[in-house]
Order: C-alpha cells, then structure tokens, then sequence
C-alpha cells in the first residue's frame, strides 16, 4: 500500500479516538470529583479562623472533630447553596445530623444577615474569606459537602447541592464509617 492510500485512512483514525475519548467524558459522573483528602482519609488541612458566628473566636480542625458529620461549603453568592439550605435545615433539626459549615470566600456580614434570615443548620461555621482553606481541601466552588469521621478526616466528597437523593448517598457513607468505628 503507497503512502496515499495510508494516509486517508487518517481522517478515519483520528474520528474514532476521538469518539472514545467522548463516550468516556459522557460516562463521567461530574459531582464525583476526585479528592486527595477522602480517597486517603486524610484530615482537613491545618488552619486557624474566625467563626462566623462568634468572630472573637478562632476555629481549628480540632473543632471538627469528635462525631461523623457533615462538612458543608457555601456562600452567600451562591444560588445552588440558597437552594440546598432548606435541606440541610431540615437534616440538622429533623434527623440530628451534625453539620459544620465552611463559609467560602463571603462577606461576613452577609453570612451572617443570610443564617438569620433562612435558619443555621451548622454547629460551627469557619469563616473563610480568603478562600485559603477552599483552596487547601480542593474546593471548585460552592456548594460541597465532605462526610468526616470523628477523628476529623474526610472521607467522602460531594459537589453541587445536597437533596433527597444525594443524602441517601451520603447517609450510607455515614453509616459505614460509623461502621468502621465501632469494628
């Protein structure tokens, strides 16, 4: 075969790796996004910073820890946060889950003005206004909610908002590391 003929079948080639390379993106789930924090059960980065809610007071990861719970990233600028608040409302009072915030990257006063307004669901909120400790964890963007066992570590990872069906999800990662705690 001469070089000719070899080279139309190029164009060929070149379409069907594309192909697979786009059957793979369509089959790629974009709320499970890699995490070096939960796929090593790593702790949540070292830091100090305000509370949100009592701002003389300066939160650790220390504070984080001591039950499996819910570590939740938001913001007021945040229409998809807005919109899963009421559910994690409904998860802290109806259903006793532990739930910290992470304050990411807001204007205190408007954090403040929103908790009154739609309710805290959080037990401690982190104040992160610089985004510094986002940027340590891997954040995207707001929302996102980690699972961390009692020792503070991240086990789990969700981005975008919280809903029914994303809490069944997250309740089984729970329930197994409280599992794993208790064997």
């Amino acid at each position: 075969m001469n070089n000719r003929k070899l080279f139309a079948f190029v164009p060929l080639a070149v379409f069907i790796v594309l192909g697979i390379f786009l059957w793979r993106g369509l089959s790629i789930d974009p709320t499970e996004l890699p995490s070096e924090l939960a796929d090593k059960k790593r702790p949540i980065p070292a830091f100090e910073l305000p509370s949100l809610i009592e701002p003389e007071k300066t939160l650790t990861p220390a504070d984080l820890k001591g039950e499996v719970a819910l570590l939740n990233v938001w913001a007021t600028w945040c229409p998809t946060c807005k919109e899963e608040h009421g559910f994690l409302n409904r998860l802290a009072r109806d259903e006793g889950i532990t739930i910290y915030g992470i304050n990411y990257k807001d204007e205190p006063g408007k954090a403040r003005e929103w908790l009154r307004r739609y309710l805290n669901p959080y037990q401690k909120v982190v104040l992160d206004q610089d985004g510094t400790l986002g940027l340590d964890m891997g954040v995207y963007g707001a929302p996102e909610t980690y699972v961390l066992d009692a020792e503070g570590r991240v086990r789990y990872r969700h981005v975008g908002a919280v809903d029914a069906q994303v809490w069944e999800t997250l309740q089984q990662v729970m329930q197994k590391v409280r599992t794993e705690a208790a064997g």
